[in-house]
């Protein structure tokens, strides 16, 4: 299967270590395309509710898959976000192609692009983390009561539904928290002269064009890969926000059973090893 090229790539939110999270879509997805530059916003690995109990194999091939990536030359950025927030202390590390950072400003066809998570301009995580937290542990128990209604729905002929969607957009506050958070984030950037900003964070897909006091600008957010299974694309001067349930390729993409295999924890560690001496080469 020819894989359809990106020239960069942005994912956020993809919490894995959680019940809620859909590694294999993502490793079908990522399977699919071949991207010149990658970008992790934030939530990738779920350190709040990370337990040895619960890591897929799905979940580790996806790790392996990134490291693949930076064997191969991808330039790959890591900015990590509140959930995987003990690498912030790593910032500016470098091993082959990879780099933490807690934020990214670049230039694309001419224009000043600032990406970053955006728990920074959340007032609960600021100022209460213990329920932070706690809601946390709320939404990913939320999740797995709606998979498995879902399963029962499904089996019954019926379409899927999203508790938390339906949360979401009902409760105005939340409304209201989400479009807050968009208004400052697009002020702030248009402030610091940027036309586009990025960020993860809120699970909310969205590509706009906000209205400041300094003037229009582009908000755009990757969602994540528990509900809305989106990320940003960027190629040839275009922006596009990808969604999985859009993309039959992806969908179509075949995981041998072989390679979902459970393997040992030396098997893993040895083979994550490997392919980060290769990364040192």
């Amino acid at each position: 299967m020819a894989k359809r090229e990106i020239d960069l790539l942005v994912l956020s939110d993809i919490h894995l270590g959680t019940y809620g999270c859909h590694a294999k879509e993502l490793l079908q997805y990522l399977k699919s395309i071949k991207p010149k530059a990658v970008i992790l916003n934030g939530d990738i690995i779920d350190v709040w509710q990370f337990s040895k109990r619960y890591w897929p194999p799905t979940h580790m091939m996806v790790i392996k898959h990134l490291i693949g990536l930076i064997t191969k030359g991808v330039p790959l950025y890591y900015i990590p976000g509140n959930h995987d927030e003990m690498l912030r202390k790593f910032k500016g590390f470098q091993l082959g192609t990879l780099k933490i950072c807690n934020k990214l400003s670049i230039k694309l066809g001419g224009e000043k692009v600032w990406i970053f998570h955006g728990d920074v301009f959340d007032v609960v995580m600021q100022h209460s983390k213990w329920l932070a937290r706690l809601g946390a542990i709320g939404y990913d128990t939320l999740i797995l009561i709606n998979r498995f209604v879902n399963f029962i729905s499904e089996k019954m002929g019926r379409g899927k539904i999203s508790f938390s969607k339906k949360i979401k957009n009902g409760v105005k506050s939340a409304v209201a928290f989400i479009n807050k958070f968009e208004s400052t984030v697009c002020e702030i950037a248009a402030s610091n002269d940027y036309k586009y900003v990025i960020c993860g964070h809120i699970h909310e897909p969205a590509m706009k064009t906000m209205v400041t006091e300094k003037g229009p600008i582009r908000y755009l957010n990757s969602g994540d890969w528990i509900e809305n299974l989106s990320s940003l694309e960027y190629t040839d001067g275009d922006w596009k926000l990808y969604r999985y349930q859009d993309d039959p390729v992806a969908q179509s993409v075949v995981l041998k059973s072989s390679q979902i295999r459970k393997e040992s924890t030396k098997e893993l560690f040895d083979s994550l090893l490997a392919e980060m001496k290769l990364v040192q080469k």
